[in-house]
């Protein structure tokens, strides 16, 4: 038993970690991993069958009584699978219908996501019903419904938080709606699920949920954190930067909103930990060869000065 210890808790560490469907955080994600289980345990059993009556059969055949073919194909070739892929599909159907929206007393918060090449933008109201929008990350209270409405700016991608509900595409011109909800307040990390080019892997995102309490708080916040205008970076971004990117959490555009990016984790859409100042200008420099076909224009017109003048304009955002 001592041998096989260790062995064991290998394969159980495989069923946590920031991006394990079966460590679940929320209703949708318990509904997955349930299903999961079933399956898991079903086909176990299947195939535990499948050997005991292969077995049987040798045993029948080297005894000279050899089974009837028709009676076993008709039962174990057909019904038998029939059984099976019936009763999951029924599951299946029943676990995704939970993931989608539905009216309830509380009405659900409203949130927008937009995948595009290769980050994620996120668009929500405050308590005037005033828009922020981020990048990189979503901001939710903990313990209530939302409702994900979810579209794509170029190709398809998917929306996927795996701890807390399941995967849902983000089309270009369409909208779909994936319900999610977390039961405790924490970080969860998200990912594109649907090969979307180059940097598919470097299309990730976080959850962000708060205390029901203070997720109100949370979004003043975000939206109040702007760089400080008069910062002398201002003119250096203004002239290379704020034709695509917005630095007021009000405003949308057509690159990630730099509003609050000092707060953020992570920058370039999930390529950086944001570790401060030398995080930004790192990207600034390098970001050509930190994320190979990125759409942001280079700076090789910039010299060190402007550049580190934009980093610290950013830096202000806090």
């Amino acid at each position: 038993m001592r041998r096989l210890a260790p062995g064991a808790a290998l394969a159980l560490a495989g069923c946590s970690g920031p991006l394990s469907t079966l460590d679940p955080a929320g209703p949708g994600a318990a509904s997955v991993a349930a299903l999961w289980w079933v399956m898991f345990f079903a086909a176990s059993a299947i195939l535990l069958g499948v050997c005991a009556v292969a077995l049987y059969a040798l045993r029948r055949e080297r005894r000279g009584r050899g089974l009837d073919a028709g009676r076993f194909v008709a039962g174990w070739g057909v019904a038998f699978p029939v059984t099976v892929l019936a009763v999951l599909l029924v599951i299946a159907l029943r676990t995704g219908e939970g993931m989608l929206p539905k009216p309830g007393p509380e009405g659900a918060l409203r949130v927008e996501a937009r995948g595009q090449q290769w980050w994620w933008g996120f668009t929500q109201h405050d308590a005037a019903g005033g828009p922020v929008h981020t990048a990189g990350e979503l901001h939710i209270p903990a313990g209530r419904a939302v409702d994900v409405h979810i579209t794509a700016a170029d190709v398809i991608h998917s929306f996927w938080v795996p701890r807390l509900t399941g995967k849902l595409d983000a089309i270009p011109g369409h909208e779909n709606v994936l319900r999610l909800r977390a039961d405790a307040p924490g970080v969860y990390e998200g990912q594109c699920a649907e090969f979307c080019g180059l940097q598919h892997a470097q299309m990730d995102f976080r959850v962000i949920v708060h205390p029901a309490g203070a997720y109100e708080a949370a979004l003043a916040a975000l939206a109040a954190a702007r760089p400080d205008p008069s910062h002398p970076g201002a003119a250096d971004f203004a002239a290379s930067c704020a034709g695509c990117h917005a630095a007021d959490a009000r405003q949308d555009g057509a690159a990630p909103n730099l509003a609050g990016l000092a707060r953020r984790g992570r920058i370039g859409g999930g390529t950086l930990e944001n570790e401060g100042r030398e995080s930004i200008l790192l990207w600034l420099r390098r970001h050509e060869t930190l994320k190979p076909g990125s759409r942001e224009p280079s700076h090789a017109a910039l010299d060190d000065a402007a550049l580190s003048r934009i980093a610290d304009y950013l830096e202000t955002a806090r």
